[in-house]
């Protein structure tokens, strides 16, 4: 028969991906995959027991807007929301939260609850911070340096013993120490002073001093202020994650606290700047009332006047409604003096409001002067007296107080021409008093000066009281809706969260760990493989087996697989060969693949079937056959294949080993050796052997030398009417299966197919069929009787065969 060469692989054909193959892979490692799961929810319980747990703490305050619009304003506020144009509301509650993140009042949370003092009690594996107040021992700094508190960071360790106290740190040491006494420290000399909880507690106390100014930033970044969802809505929402439910409930209170103090103070500024203006004119006014006072004693006791006379007493009923008036006109004009003396000056103080003048656009005026020397001082607190917005204010705070004057003047001058309009009607009346006695006239002048400075007098008592009472009764500049509450669920670490990374770690490893180990294997491992790398038939793929050669009734998967090795070689073979002896070589790529496992199993199976079988070994460079036979003490009592080929002039009859007990198949081992056996196969006598094996036998089975490494197979393969190329799974580099590529696509070996050896199904490998049908030696065992293998001690993994 002639070689015929066979078409090329493409390269380029897709292969189809057989996910159970992967699965199966995979699943092989099924211990790995439950140790690693077992392991990783292990550490992660260890990790929930132990870690620090994180508390959420929130708090909800309603904003008050002394300006918001109201009636008619409120609802062009609305329209002004839905037409896009944006919400006062919105900025209003926008401006205070910046004010509730500002520095300046996290500062004095800090500074108010020493929170730059952190106290720790020591447990056998973590520490548990607690307050302040609740710790045995507190913190006193005797001599504070504001320069080394702001730079230095400090922890020390205080170990109790009974009655005895140590100071542990990292510059000192450790130190005994004393309840009490002085301690240098880099902070400056300290002092610990018991508290309640002392008694009880005996163990190690960690305290840690963090500078203010990074106690602040580190606040700052764990409370969060948010508004409401509602565009319209005043509502500020306050929450902090924190280990210990107390402290971030003491931070968000106080946050709070010191808010409503702050608001609270710039809105008492205008009260108090009244308040201190109605007092200083009231010590002027008490002085002239007093010397009113005196002058009307004087006068009565210089001119024995006891009461008014009745003529007086007339004068002032026809004068009284001109007198009401002047003395109106001319306290209104006091007030105007009063108001421009506050004007004159050039600081940028609070001008008092609601003093009694009547004029509207003087009290405007007042208010909006007041409105921006608020803004202003409020802006001082973060910014220079060069801030371009200060000059603007300064800018428009001078241009209100010119505007103030001159309504003022204007007011002052209004008034001067009442009081002169009342002075001349005055003077009507004084024309029926010329016959008045003079001393009566004077009483009069008097008592008029006493009446004015009373009046004024009285005015500014009952302003002082209101304003007095105005600042008592100041309304609430904020609404607790929900004071600080940690809840008591953790929000870190998430027990179900941490459970379910670890279960997915647990299975991610030993895949990750797998996939790069199957990444970097290079070994052929089913018939997957073959296929991907050549189109040449596959006859059969050979289960892993403990027994190097199947028994008599073998129902073993390694028995099962051989008949279907044989089945498949008759169908390749063909009705041709039904009548006639076939030569089948056995040969593979190197050697150790199991080419003469394969030839002498399949030797036996087919004697089994009755036919004449003869099994020859051909591989004279490394010779096994009756080594896997167990038949090696035949080789010291026969010749082999090197003798006939030196000496072909004996018989071949004469190097056959008749049916060697217990195998019912002749032999012909390869013999010793030779030096040359290249040039003995090359001499043409082999052609001889298979002459007389066609002859005399059915099957005719060769195992020859591997092919990568000599030449002998391929210098006698135009003998063989089928070629079985064995691959050993697990062993071949899936590069030297360019070599079988090569030699079957060239058409070198006749009628070449493969065979896939020492395919360890269990491991997922191969398609997975199974065989055996009974409990013979090999064939595959199930899951629950792996299981129970694994119980009772008993290893499921039958040992490989090299």
């Amino acid at each position: 028969m002639k070689n015929t060469p066979y078409p090329k692989v493409k390269e380029s054909d897709d292969q189809e991906l057989n996910l159970k193959q992967i699965f199966e892979q995979y699943a092989f490692y099924w211990k790995w995959f439950i140790i690693s799961v077992v392991a990783c929810l292990f550490i992660a319980f260890v990790y929930l027991r132990y870690a620090q747990k994180v508390y959420n703490t929130s708090a909800k305050i309603l904003l008050q807007d002394e300006k918001k619009a109201s009636g008619d304003m409120a609802g062009l506020s609305e329209l002004a929301t839905m037409a896009g144009m944006g919400s006062s509301s919105a900025a209003f509650v926008n401006d205070q939260m910046e004010v509730l993140r500002s520095r300046r009042l996290m500062r004095k949370v800090v500074e108010t609850n020493r929170l730059y003092l952190s106290y720790y009690t020591k447990g056998n594996i973590k520490s548990s911070e607690v307050l302040e107040k609740q710790a045995p021992l507190k913190v006193m700094l005797l001599e504070p340096d504001h320069a080394r508190l702001d730079s230095v960071a400090y922890t020390f360790i205080i170990n109790k013993k009974g009655d005895s106290y140590k100071i542990k740190d990292k510059l000192e040491g450790t130190r005994d120490y004393t309840l009490g006494s002085k301690l240098e420290t880099p902070i400056g000399p300290i002092s610990l002073v018991p508290q309640e909880t002392n008694k009880l507690w005996e163990g190690d106390l960690l305290v840690s001093y963090i500078p203010t100014d990074i106690t602040v930033d580190i606040l700052r970044n764990m409370v969060q202020i948010t508004p409401n969802k509602e565009t319209q809505s005043f509502l500020v929402n306050f929450s902090m994650d924190y280990p210990l439910i107390a402290k971030s409930e003491l931070i968000l209170n106080s946050l709070i606290d010191q808010y409503n103090e702050d608001v609270t103070y710039d809105k008492a500024q205008v009260t108090r700047a009244t308040s201190k203006f109605i007092t200083s004119r009231l010590d002027l006014i008490a002085r002239d009332l007093a010397e009113a006072d005196s002058k009307v004693a004087d006068f009565k006791d210089r001119n024995s006047l006891m009461d008014m006379q009745e003529e007086a007493r007339l004068y002032m009923q026809n004068a009284t409604a001109n007198e009401q008036k002047l003395v109106e006109y001319q306290t209104q004009l006091s007030l105007a003096d009063m108001m421009g003396e506050a004007t004159s000056g050039t600081e940028y103080n609070l001008l008092p409001s609601n003093i009694g003048l009547t004029d509207p656009s003087i009290q405007a005026n007042i208010n909006s002067y007041n409105d921006l020397v608020l803004e202003r001082d409020d802006l001082l607190k973060s910014a220079t007296p060069d801030n371009p917005v200060v000059q603007q204010l300064n800018s428009n705070i001078a241009q209100i107080n010119r505007n103030l004057q001159v309504s003022l003047d204007n007011y002052r001058k209004v008034l001067q021409g009442n009081v002169d309009a009342l002075q001349g009607q005055k003077s009507k009346f004084e024309g029926k008093l010329n016959q008045m006695p003079d001393q009566e006239r004077g009483f009069k002048d008097i008592s008029r000066q006493q009446q004015i400075v009373e009046t004024i007098y009285l005015f500014l008592l009952q302003k002082r009281e209101e304003t007095e009472i105005k600042a008592a009764a100041t309304p609430a500049n904020i609404k607790i809706v929900d004071a600080a509450y940690g809840y008591k669920l953790p929000v870190a670490p998430r027990k179900m969260l941490v459970m379910l990374g670890a279960l997915i770690l647990g299975f991610l490893i030993p895949f990750a760990i797998l996939y790069i180990k199957f990444l970097l294997d290079n070994k052929i491992h089913s018939r997957k493989d073959i296929e991907e790398a050549m189109h040449a038939p596959i006859l059969g793929e050979i289960p892993t087996s403990d027994h190097p050669i199947i028994e008599d009734n073998d129902r073993s998967s390694l028995a099962e697989a051989i008949r279907i090795l044989r089945t498949n070689i008759t169908f390749m073979l063909g009705n041709s060969k039904k009548s006639e002896s076939a030569v089948l070589y056995v040969t593979s790529t190197t050697s150790g693949e199991g080419k003469s496992f394969i030839a002498t199993n399949l030797a036996k199976i087919l004697s089994m079937s009755g036919k004449k079988v003869l099994l020859i070994g051909a591989d004279i460079r490394s010779p096994k056959v009756l080594d896997y036979l167990g038949l090696s003490h035949l080789q010291h009592t026969n010749i082999g294949i090197t003798q006939y080929l030196v000496n072909p002039e004996m018989s071949v009859s004469n190097i056959v080993i008749q049916k060697p007990a217990p195998y019912n198949f002749d032999i012909i081992y390869s013999g010793y050796i030779a030096p040359n056996p290249a040039e003995l196969l090359m001499n043409g006598h082999f052609a001889d052997l298979i002459a007389f094996g066609r002859m005399q036998y059915d099957y005719v089975i060769v195992d020859t030398a591997p092919v990568s490494m000599v030449t002998d197979t391929l210098l006698i393969a135009e003998h063989a009417d089928m070629t079985i190329f064995v691959t050993r799974a697990n062993y071949l580099d899936k590069r030297l299966l360019n070599i079988p590529k090569e030699l079957y696509e060239e058409g070198k070996l006749k009628n070449m197919a493969v065979v896939i050896n020492d395919v360890d199904f269990k491991r997922g490998y191969g398609y997975g069929y199974g065989y055996g049908y009974g409990y013979g030696e090999g064939q595959e065992v199930s899951l629950r009787k792996r299981l129970w293998n694994i119980i009772r001690g008993k290893s499921n993994k039958p040992k490989l065969r090299g």
